[in-house]
């Protein structure tokens, strides 16, 4: 009998134990990003995505050789439905010039999916918001760094970390230090929306970085049977309340300096 209690008793005491015991915090996760140079740009980076226990999103980039004394467009692009998003080579330069535009190269790595601006929020509307996204300094290295709260994130954004990329936009084709429309002349983006006289330089593709040693979410899964996801039929899709904020600020000395063109810093 006295064995027979033993028994009872050990296994009841073990769940107490378990009971008693405070269940550890879930932790942190991390994606990394090395970003690679997009249209000859010379620039280099990386980032670090981490998933916040709390549901919040982590954005850490530092990049280098970018243009300097310039805004920088950033997002995170790509789909959280299966969608085989990647960043681009240049094959997808459709016109044959050497560079890729943004309508060329979003076709391959899909969307914005979060904008990545300073402050304020960051939907795909603010993907333009020139005001709002960071600055190069002098040498032309860019930091960044912000936690966007998990009630500003898209549905299915930690889920499907590992399936999402970065790119960074804002090339120096001629290298004279600027945003100008000596090199390739005026951005096709801006054209669509109606707006005149924009460098294309300011709205290139400048850097692209896919997530490597991912710990979140899960491997892109290739094509869809029902299309590609791609929004090569909506080459305006940056437009919106963010676009016509970029266009407007980069469209104050154009009519002044149409081929001497250089954005003006604004306040954040």
């Amino acid at each position: 009998m006295k064995l027979r209690r033993a028994l009872l008793v050990l296994p009841a005491a073990a769940a107490a134990l378990l009971l008693a015991t405070p269940t550890a915090a879930l932790a942190d996760e991390s994606v990394q990003v090395k970003l690679l140079q997009l249209n000859h740009s010379g620039a280099t980076g990386t980032a670090t995505l981490t998933a916040m226990d709390d549901g919040d999103l982590k954005v850490s980039i530092r990049s280098s050789g970018l243009v300097p004394n310039s805004p920088h467009a950033q997002h995170l692009h790509g789909s959280t439905q299966g969608m085989d998003f990647h960043c681009p080579d240049m094959s997808a330069d459709t016109n044959h010039n050497g560079y890729l535009t943004t309508e060329e190269g979003m076709p391959v790595y899909g969307d914005i999916f979060i904008s990545l601006t300073t402050k304020g929020d960051v939907a795909k509307a603010s993907g333009l918001a020139i005001d709002r996204m960071p600055m190069s300094d002098a040498k032309g290295n860019l930091k960044y760094d912000r936690t966007i709260p998990g009630a500003d994130l898209p549905p299915g954004t930690i889920a499907h970390l590992k399936d999402l990329h970065i790119v960074q936009h804002g090339i120096d084709a001629n290298h004279n230090g600027k945003y100008d429309v000596a090199a390739l002349g005026e951005s096709t983006l801006a054209k669509s929306g109606g707006l005149n006289g924009i460098p294309e330089e300011a709205t290139a593709p400048a850097l692209c970085g896919m997530v490597s040693g991912a710990a979140v979410g899960s491997v892109p899964v290739g094509g869809v049977s029902t299309g590609d996801g791609s929004t090569r039929h909506d080459p305006a899709i940056w437009y919106g309340t963010g676009g016509v904020a970029l266009l407007a600020a980069l469209g104050i000395a154009v009519a002044a300096r149409r081929r001497d063109f250089v954005l003006p810093r604004t306040e954040r």
